[in-house]
């Protein structure tokens, strides 16, 4: 298992399996694994918080089984509450979940991931402002900002979103990660690293790319 501790502030690339070949997971997985990308992004997706489905918890503990990297876990589900245990109890490293759906039960969400003494993460949407979350900034490790709206992949990157990167520097200068999703490739990554991002997720940039270790490598560097 990966050292979490050794991966704060440094340039993490985290690929999204929701772009990769879901018959042949585990060898996708460590394709990505053995050419630099240290995390591995898994988006939960329920049919009601976004208008698609993809998979659950047992799917979590199978890839647990056949990889030491980091299982980073994208909640975009309705009352995560109710399955953050789930998840934890199923191997994930990183758990993160979305304001706009934990509503008054956020300081609950983060205080269950926190005693598993699991990496805390809270997303927002692209017309999520900053200020929603900032009450909870100081308990978390990790805020998602969302380039493109949840739910599927292939999507063309918001500019005006990634700007919330800079607000979030300035609230938070020492959070462990700040995390950016949606559009990105090698243009718009290093865009999202010059704001202050150091975890950048990505799909079809990787899993569609005929050279993933050239993909990955052109997002560390």
């Amino acid at each position: 298992m990966i050292d979490l501790k050794k991966t704060a502030n440094k340039i993490i690339v985290s690929p999204s399996i929701l772009s990769a070949d879901f018959s042949n997971l585990e060898n996708e997985i460590k394709t990505v694994s053995t050419n630099g990308a240290k995390w591995v992004h898994i988006d939960v997706m329920d049919g009601h918080f976004v208008p698609n489905i993809t998979i659950g918890a047992p799917v979590v503990k199978s890839l647990r089984k056949i990889t030491g990297a980091i299982l980073d876990v994208h909640l975009m589900i309705e009352n995560p509450d109710k399955y953050i245990p789930d998840f934890l109890q199923a191997g994930s490293d990183v758990i993160t979940f979305h304001i706009e759906a934990s509503g008054k039960k956020t300081l609950k969400c983060i205080e269950m991931i926190k005693k598993a003494d699991k990496i805390a993460g809270i997303s927002i949407k692209p017309k999520t402002r900053v200020k929603e979350i900032e009450p909870y900034l100081p308990l978390i490790d990790l805020v998602l900002v969302m380039t493109v709206e949840p739910g599927f992949s292939g999507q063309i990157f918001m500019p005006k979103c990634a700007q919330k990167i800079y607000e979030i520097k300035n609230l938070k200068p020492d959070i462990k990660y700040i995390q950016v999703d949606g559009g990105i490739n090698d243009k718009t990554g290093e865009k999202c690293k010059q704001m202050g991002a150091n975890c950048l997720v990505a799909g079809n940039y990787i899993f569609k790319s005929e050279n993933r270790a050239m993909a990955i490598k052109s997002l560390l560097k």
